[in-house]
């Protein structure tokens, strides 16, 4: 089972690295389309377009693809531990059946404790697994989250989303002007009744 996981790491890892070439050759194409475009070859860039959008999918699929094999890989890891953590937890059982028959209660205090402390590990593993599983397995994303995200990029690179045409532009200065400005109004009255 860890060839399996090794494996699945290995494939994961690769096809990330030729999601990573396709986004290189989508920036290659974007490049021959701009120089295209100064030469007055439309046909050309159509094409190149063509070809960009189509390494765009490409490496978005393999991505979409290395993830899912990462969540698999993500619920082999659980068994094996699951499995380790059970092989522990039957030795300490044996321990106890010992224990027990010879009635030497510091053994069976000592053995208790153990076995408590395995089983309070095995809750914060299954715990911890199921997050991650649940986290790395979800194939679909919620919407806001995503809308969330990609606004808060734009905001962090002065950019403004377009929602109905999907294209960014650049967030008007005078605006940015102006919440700076009443920004630094709000934490000047801020500043004048903490000094109340």
């Amino acid at each position: 089972m860890e060839k399996s996981l090794m494996q699945l790491k290995f494939t994961a890892k690769s096809l990330q690295r030729q999601a990573k070439q396709c986004n290189r050759d989508e920036l290659r194409e974007k490049n021959k389309i701009k120089a295209a475009i100064k030469q007055g070859n439309t046909e050309g860039a159509r094409i190149h377009s063509e070809n960009a959008i189509r390494k765009k999918n490409e490496a978005l699929n393999l991505l979409r693809l290395s993830s899912r094999i990462d969540g698999v890989a993500s619920r082999v890891q659980t068994a094996l531990t699951m499995r380790t953590v059970t092989g522990s937890m039957a030795g300490v059982v044996q321990s106890m059946d010992r224990a027990m028959s010879s009635m030497n209660l510091e053994k069976i205090s000592l053995t208790m404790d153990k076995f408590e402390s395995q089983f309070e590990n095995l809750d914060v593993q299954t715990q911890y697994m199921e997050g991650a599983m649940s986290g790395t397995t979800s194939l679909t994303t919620p919407q806001a989250d995503v809308d969330q995200l990609m606004q808060q990029v734009a905001e962090e690179h002065g950019l403004e989303l377009k929602h109905e045409l999907g294209v960014p532009s650049t967030v008007p200065e005078a605006s940015r002007t102006e919440e700076i400005v009443k920004q630094d109004a709000l934490d000047q009255r801020l500043a004048q009744l903490r000094n109340l």
